[in-house]
């Protein structure tokens, strides 16, 4: 089938479209050049005069499948028992229910209702993986992978100690395989660990060292990093840094910026990582984001998405066991702890952000402040870190946020008054176009992931595409839009879900050397109580696997380098981060 989508006034930041009115033709799932011969007619043609057109959004951080999540979906009942929670079934949707951490079909009719067609979950166990994919499974539309944990794993530690690079990068290459996952995931490298020894064990540095291996968490971030480098992964390293939510902690995000040297990287939910204070002292806690800002806009390699936090009622788990705990004795609140085996662990407690707690408050500004001091939106991506800082239902809000600086003024004039003293949010003019949401929401995702048929609209493309009514009221035009094309064909029309079909999972296909195999399953019959042969995931379990190639190098945009502007957005010129810190 020939579809045209005629007259739409089409971002593509990637191809350097800004606005253009284009018509956009697809062809068994993909765009495709306009037919050569004049002769030929579209079997269906759609009038988008007036729409706005964009490809479909890619969240590249969220938590929607595996143990941790279901665990926490049974940890909040009380939100469960809210009719408002139910997705009813119906001739072409599944039950569900929504809350804080939406089951499988919930949250994915939710993505699709946003015009979202791509979602990464960001922390698996190895051991876990076969219950993520059986989760992928029953979440259908869109497309989805996820990283896996490798930032507190035994054998990586052991090579790391022995600086045994070549072993590094096997086990590695060896381990994304297995467990068909898309790229390695830190979390609290060394702390988990360090946790899992002793009920009081974390990481206060990068330099603390982590009994029984010898190593620390300098050389565990740097190591990994370069490995993921060497081997060439579409995405090297996602970079969960040690010490989150923890006042004074920015001192070590920008300590493991550092120590990165060049290596390309992305660091996650980096509001969470960006306070100000006196260790575990509330009464100084402020916005650091200033310096590391600076760091980021001098290092092009560096990415980031925000993990922007949003007020009402959520649930955090994160990989990061021992802020699990410290969460939950600072808010009252249940508790849950997961250990898995020589790889990784977990902590779950339910958490409410209020508008009239200043700590809350200057997180929501905090968030706000990266992405208006980040020069580049190619090297930000929206999130929420679904759900630790909120909703990913809550993206429309943050582009109203981010497009309407008057909007954003009135939230702030009713937040504690010590906001203002202790962040720049409303020192900010910035005020994001539509192409910088594109890139941000679908284009700079897509880059920093390596996904090179998404987040664009040019020729070979997956034909995932989202279209919006214009609005003023730009959260209004971003949760509700006209139509959603998934692989072309009509998902969404006027709001409602027309049609549903399984999307695929997404993993690295990455080469390595065959003979790890043996140490690690001599490693396996002492250390695991799981067999060698029953741990990885064979190819036929996985849902139509879409394997993507390391090693193709960064994604090009047109018309632009990736040389960092000499001044900011706001006209002011760019501080270096020796310079912000003073």
């Amino acid at each position: 089938m020939l579809l045209l989508l005629a007259g739409g006034t089409v971002y593509d930041p990637r191809h350097g479209v800004r606005g253009a009115v284009r018509d956009l033709w697809i062809r068994d799932g993909r765009i495709v050049a306009a037919p050569s011969d004049p002769t030929e007619r579209p079997d269906r043609t759609i009038d988008l005069t007036g729409y706005v057109v964009m490809p479909g959004g890619i969240d590249l951080h969220c938590h929607i499948a595996g143990p941790k999540v279901n665990t926490a979906r049974k940890m909040r009942p009380e939100e469960k028992r809210d009719p408002a929670s139910r997705v009813l079934r119906t001739e072409r949707l599944r039950s569900g229910s929504l809350g804080s951490v939406p089951s499988t079909f919930a949250t994915a009719y939710k993505y699709l209702a946003m015009g979202y067609t791509t979602a990464f979950d960001a922390a698996v166990p190895p051991l876990a993986a076969r219950h993520a994919h059986e989760e992928f499974d029953d979440t259908p539309a869109i497309d989805k992978g996820f990283f896996a944990l490798v930032g507190n794993n035994h054998f990586a530690m052991r090579a790391i100690r022995d600086g045994d690079r070549a072993r590094l990068d096997a086990f590695l290459g060896w381990l994304l395989n297995a467990a068909k996952a898309y790229a390695p995931k830190l979390v609290n490298p060394g702390g988990v660990e360090l946790w899992k020894q002793r009920f009081d064990g974390n990481a206060t540095g990068l330099d603390d060292l982590v009994d029984g291996f010898d190593v620390t968490p300098r050389d565990i971030v740097r190591e990994i990093a370069a490995s993921a480098n060497r081997i060439g992964l579409p995405h090297p390293v996602h970079i969960h840094t040690n010490r989150l939510g923890l006042p004074g902690n920015w001192r070590t995000t920008l300590d493991t910026m550092r120590t990165l040297d060049g290596l390309r990287a992305h660091l996650t939910h980096i509001q969470f990582h960006s306070y100000d204070g006196g260790d575990e002292d509330e009464s100084t806690f402020g916005s650091k984001v200033a310096p590391l800002a600076a760091w980021v806009n001098a290092h092009p390699e560096l990415t980031v998405d925000v993990g922007q936090v949003l007020f009402g009622e959520t649930t955090s788990m994160t990989g990061d066991g021992p802020l699990g705990h410290y969460l939950s004795r600072l808010y009252g609140t249940k508790w849950f702890s997961g250990d898995v085996e020589m790889e990784a662990g977990c902590g779950i407690a339910p958490i409410r952000y209020r508008d009239t707690s200043l700590v809350h408050a200057l997180q929501w500004a905090i968030g706000l402040e990266w992405y208006l001091l980040v020069d580049d939106p190619w090297q930000i991506a929206m999130s929420t870190d679904h759900p630790n800082g909120g909703s990913f239902m809550a993206y429309p809000e943050i582009v109203r946020l981010l497009m309407d600086r008057a909007y954003r003024d009135e939230t702030i004039a009713r937040l504690p008054p010590q906001v203002r003293e202790r962040s720049v949010l409303a020192d900010l003019k910035r005020e994001y176009s539509l192409e910088e949401i594109c890139i941000i929401t679908r284009a700079a995702p897509a880059r920093m992931l390596g996904l090179d048929r998404k987040g664009h609209l040019g020729g070979g493309a997956d034909a995932d595409i989202t279209v919006y009514l214009p609005d003023g009221n730009r959260r209004r035009m971003f949760e509700m839009p006209r139509w959603v094309f998934k692989e072309g064909r009509i998902l969404i029309e006027d709001g409602e879900i027309r049609d549903v079909i399984d999307g695929a999972t997404l993993h690295v296909d990455v080469p390595y050397d065959r003979s790890i195999e043996a140490p690690v399953e001599q490693w396996f019959d002492e250390a695991y109580s799981v067999r060698f042969r029953n741990y990885p995931v064979a190819d036929d379990e996985l849902h139509r696997a879409t394997p993507v190639k390391a090693g193709a190098g960064p994604i090009p945009i047109a018309g632009r380098s990736d040389v960092t502007p000499a001044t900011s957005p706001n006209g002011e010129r760019r501080r270096s981060a020796e310079e912000s810190e003073g």
